[in-house]
């Protein structure tokens, strides 16, 4: 799941463009959010949920066990818990594998159209 940066230099995000980033329901990052405290958006009035980069990073990790690698919640946060820097390279690794690709096959649709 490559994340979208197109809005890198905003300092929160909400609820809603977290759950597009990951294409997710809202409900679902209520629900990690309570699950894993390192999930831990500020709330301005009206009870808003404002995501920092590094609640998106978090959410990042768990989305990546969970929904990529199809683990539970409680062998996520074991794992977050035994070795969150290594889940968080290879979170990494992922992406940069799944961005590579990507590239990959654009220029091989160049390509095509070219011959």
């Amino acid at each position: 799941m490559a994340l979208k940066t197109d809005k890198e230099l905003k300092l929160y995000y909400s609820i809603r463009e977290v759950a597009e980033m990951f294409d997710v329901n809202e409900s679902l990052l209520r629900y990690w959010e309570k699950e894993f405290p390192m999930i831990a958006p500020k709330k301005a009035g009206g009870n808003i949920r404002q995501y920092t980069k590094e609640d998106i990073e978090n959410i990042r990790l768990v989305y990546h066990l969970v929904k990529e690698k199809g683990m539970t919640l409680a062998g996520a946060k074991q794992r977050l818990k035994q070795n969150k820097e290594g889940v968080r390279d290879t979170a990494e690794i992922i992406d940069r594998l799944r961005r590579i690709r990507e590239d990959l096959l654009s220029m091989r649709k160049e390509l095509d159209y070219l011959t």
